[in-house]
Parts: structure tokens; sequence; C-alpha cells
């Protein structure tokens, strides 16, 4: 493609339109044309087209695929996300291997991590999709530029992302690194940055004192998979999500005999708050429960 590079004012990263004898196509998932603004993966067709990759017939037949359209020719497969404008340009959206699905949602890696690169506090960022207990979770990589508690970044960046991203796109993990692992040739070694520990999402462990604190906690550690939760631990960021909110309240209802709303560990998400909130639900419908055995037994003693 060609494109002639000037400051347009906008956040895109356009790549403009092909040169002749090319033809480009951005297509879904199952090989049909997307409108303009839908993002898919681009495609290349027209005679400057290889004919595959030497010696690797594996990689050949992955990445040069038979057009969809019938004409007998063959597309190449770019591996790069990108869509058209109203405009007929093209414009970059990064690469196919930085797109994730997590729990059905595509997650664009890179936008979160160019929301990051926007922060003063952050020098350098990555954001990786990695497996866990509970299936797969965003980890943050970060490089501050000055020393800042942990605690404090990691409140800091969260807040900043939620201004422009979906919480899905938060993530949940953070790992503080003096520098990025790089190649020999000064390139980023994604593989090569470590495995979060799970032992860090904790606070410092304050142990559930009352039964119903116990019980809850309880709860959260066979969802969780953890060994222990604290009253200070954070529901989400020991790797819940909306499914497992949803298995929380059943067994509430099941083993405490609490109907309770999945709003509500969204709204109190730290145990230690959550539980509080339970201990004042129960009250309120003792009272209630009660109020209504006093009004029984006045109607009782006028008969």
């Amino acid at each position: 493609t060609h494109w002639t590079c000037r400051d347009e004012g906008k956040d895109g990263v356009p790549i403009g339109q092909p040169i002749a004898n090319l033809q480009t196509y951005i297509l879904g998932d199952d090989l049909g044309l997307l409108p303009a603004g839908v993002t898919g993966e681009l495609y290349l067709a027209g005679e400057g087209l290889a004919r595959g990759y030497h010696r690797r017939a594996a990689l050949t037949a992955e990445r040069f695929v038979t057009s969809p359209f019938g004409s007998g020719e063959r597309l190449y497969r770019t591996g790069d996300l990108a869509c058209y404008r109203a405009d007929g340009v093209i414009e970059y959206r990064g690469r196919i291997d930085h797109q994730v699905k997590i729990r059905g949602l595509r997650i664009e890696l890179g936008e979160i991590e160019a929301r990051l690169m926007e922060l003063d506090a952050v020098r350098e960022a990555v954001v990786l999709a990695v497996e866990g207990a509970s299936g797969q979770q965003l980890v943050g990589y970060v490089v501050p530029r000055d020393s800042v508690a942990p605690d404090d970044l990691r409140e800091h960046l969260k807040h900043a992302l939620k201004a422009h991203l979906p919480d899905y796109m938060i993530p949940a993990q953070w790992v503080w690194l003096e520098q990025m692992p790089l190649s020999p040739n000064g390139k980023l070694e994604r593989k090569a940055l470590p495995k979060p520990d799970a032992s860090q999402l904790q606070r410092e462990y304050v142990a559930p004192q009352s039964e119903l604190e116990q019980r809850i906690a309880a709860i959260w550690q066979h969802v969780l998979g953890c060994e222990r939760v604290g009253l200070h631990d954070n529901f989400f960021e020991l790797g819940g999500h909306s499914l497992m909110v949803i298995r929380v309240m059943s067994r509430l209802q099941l083993e405490v005999g609490m109907q309770v709303s999945p709003h509500q560990l969204f709204q109190f998400p730290v145990l230690g708050e959550f539980a509080a909130h339970m201990a004042q639900l129960s009250d309120q419908v003792d009272t209630t429960k009660l109020s209504k055995l006093e009004a029984l037994f006045d109607e009782l003693e006028e008969v």
C-alpha cells in the first residue's frame, strides 16, 4: 500500500490504499468481506504475490489460502488487523496474534498497552493473556518511570485505564520490572516475561474473624482456587470474573442460606466489605421477620 504521511489529528495509523496490480481485502473469521469501520484481518492478492515460503510447506499452507470469491486466485494472510475508513483508506489496528478472546470477549492487547504508555508513571508496558487456575487473565507488565509503592501504582493504573476501557480490559494482575527482556537484536521477548506470582495478588493477610467472614472466605477459596483469602483481598484481583460471581452466589445460597444479587459482589469486591454488607442484609431480614411476628402477637392479643 502507499500513503502520504501527514498529521490528521487522529489516533489511528493509516497505511493508505493498494498499489497498482495489488488487491487488498479485510475479511472476518468466515472469510467474508467486512464493511468500513469493522476490524478484520488484512489479506493481499494480485500479481505481486509470492508462491509461498521456501521449503516451509506448512507455513505456506497456513498463510496462502484460496480466495473465497471464486476467482481461482490465492490470498495471503498478513496477520495484520485493519479496517477500511469511509474514505477508502486502510487503517492499521495491530497484529492478530496480539488479539485474544477471554470468556467470549475479543480484547486487543495493543490498545491496553497504548493507554498505559500515555501515562507519565509508565516508562514501558506490555500486556499478555496468561493462563491461570481460573482460566486466562490479563497481566500487565510495567517498567515504572519512578519509584512508587506497588499498591499505589496498581490503583493509579487501574483508575486511569477505567477512564477509557471497559472493566474486562483492565489487567487482573500486575508485574513490576526494572526493564523489559530483549532479544540480541533489541526486540521485545514476550516469551521471556516472568509468570505472575499469585501470592503477590493478595494484600497483607488479615484472617477472617466472624463465622460469616470465615464461611464466605471458604467459598471464595473454593471458587477461586486460592489457598487462603484475607479480609483485605479483592475478589476480582484474585482472578474472579462474572461466571465465578454466579458460582459464589449459588454457594452462598446453598451453604449460608442467603440469596444475594451478583451486583452486590461487584459493588463490594473486598472480602471484609462484602461480609459486612451480607451481615447487614441478614440483620435487616431478621428485623423484618421479628416485626411480622410482633404484629401477629398483637393481633392475637386483640382477639
